[in-house]
């Protein structure tokens, strides 16, 4: 019968090995359960995490599920405690604000793929619609981002007004809209479009720029008005009103 201090020799030189693979290999070396296991033993260092990390991944069916998952979704997985699930939270909340921050002062256009990055990580796995603003200076580089609206999009929730001023107040030139369908169809619905013509004019008159609107869904690739041409036959609609 094997001892519980050998268990417990047996279980550190395991996370060892895994620290190791980390260290000289980089995260591609890997796979999902060895990097949520490290992730649960910085909740609880002295405990064998393998199996509470299968069976995260069987419950949620993949690591950035997990890591969107509630604290109290994690902890109904046998094996997960308060301490492990605030150590997954505590990572995935540390990872938004590198994207975040990583954004600022960067190139708009030259830096789409961190854009894309950046939102997918914000609201893919969300369950109700976000709103997000991208808020951009004369050169296109970003300000920041912030929410705007969080519940079911329509026409008549999201006030033009409100944006406006928040992009005066961040001294905007320019704004990109993004918002998710937490469907997975990233295909624009007649209210999107709606929405995005009603902003465009808006902004229009206050002499900001609105470059695009963009759509998470379940692609890696969120999907965009001004690459499908949408931005333009707003804009041609918005010049004849005006």
């Amino acid at each position: 019968m094997v001892s519980g201090k050998n268990q417990q020799k047996k279980g550190e030189g395991h996370r060892e090995r895994l620290r190791d693979k980390f260290l000289k290999r980089g995260i591609g070396a890997l796979n999902d359960d060895e990097v949520l296991e490290l992730l649960l033993t910085l909740g609880t260092p002295r405990r064998d995490c393998k199996e509470a990390a299968r069976a995260l991944l069987k419950r949620f069916g993949s690591l950035a599920q997990v890591l969107d998952a509630s604290p109290d979704a994690l902890q109904e997985v046998r094996g997960v405690g308060p301490h492990n699930s605030f150590a997954i939270g505590f990572i995935q909340s540390v990872a938004r604000r590198y994207l975040d921050q990583r954004l600022l002062q960067r190139d708009y256009l030259r830096s789409s793929r961190d854009v894309a990055a950046f939102l997918n990580h914000q609201m893919r796995h969300l369950q109700k619609e976000v709103f997000m603003v991208l808020f951009l200076d004369s050169s296109l580089a970003i300000l920041g981002a912030e929410t705007l609206f969080e519940g079911t999009l329509a026409t008549n929730v999201v006030y033009p007004r409100e944006l406006v001023k928040m992009a005066m107040e961040r001294h905007a030139a320019a704004i990109v809209i993004a918002h998710n369908h937490p469907s997975g169809n990233q295909t624009p619905s007649a209210a999107d479009r709606q929405l995005t013509s009603k902003l465009f004019l808006s902004c229009q008159l206050m002499d900001i720029r609105l470059l695009d609107h963009l759509i998470i869904g379940h692609e890696d690739k969120p999907y965009s008005f001004a690459d499908h041409g949408l931005m333009a036959e707003i804009k041609e609609q918005c010049r004849k009103i005006l």
